[in-house]
């Protein structure tokens, strides 16, 4: 009888250990895939995102996240109502342009960007756009 109950214990718990690698496994796993998208950006790439809001525009421009980080003035100060309509300005030249690439450099306005005026980003998106208008002015002397 004291055989058969150490072995039932064997068993549980080799079974046990089992179950709980395959869990750890699967978490992994499934973390890894949720979290691929934003780690596999090159090195100076710059996320523009709104999680709650579904929003995000990935900037890969050689020199943007320097800019952001040592020209561009500090996220608070501007205003965010400020940044938002600038952002409708100089979204709506941006398209525009991005719409006629005979007439403007397809290099610089590869994509139009989708920016509902009607939504509220918030004050982190709406800096890091306004940033790249900025930057776009000192880098490729575009005015808007």
């Amino acid at each position: 009888m004291i055989f058969e109950c150490i072995n039932l214990k064997a068993y549980i718990m080799k079974n046990l250990i089992l179950f709980l690698l395959l869990l750890a496994l699967l978490t992994k796993c499934s973390s890894t895939q949720q979290t691929t998208a934003s780690t596999n950006l090159p090195k100076d790439a710059v996320r523009i995102a709104n999680d709650a809001l579904e929003y995000e525009i990935i900037i890969i421009d050689a020199g943007y996240s320097y800019y952001l980080h040592t020209i561009a003035k500090p996220m608070h100060y501007y205003s965010e109502n400020f940044l938002e309509n600038k952002n409708r300005h100089y979204v709506t030249i941006w398209n525009d342009r991005a719409r006629n690439p005979a007439n403007y450099n397809s290099n610089i306005y590869e994509n139009v960007i989708d920016y509902d005026f009607n939504i509220h980003y918030g004050l982190e998106v709406n800096y890091k756009l306004y940033n790249y208008f900025k930057f776009v002015e000192s880098e490729y002397g575009e005015k808007f």
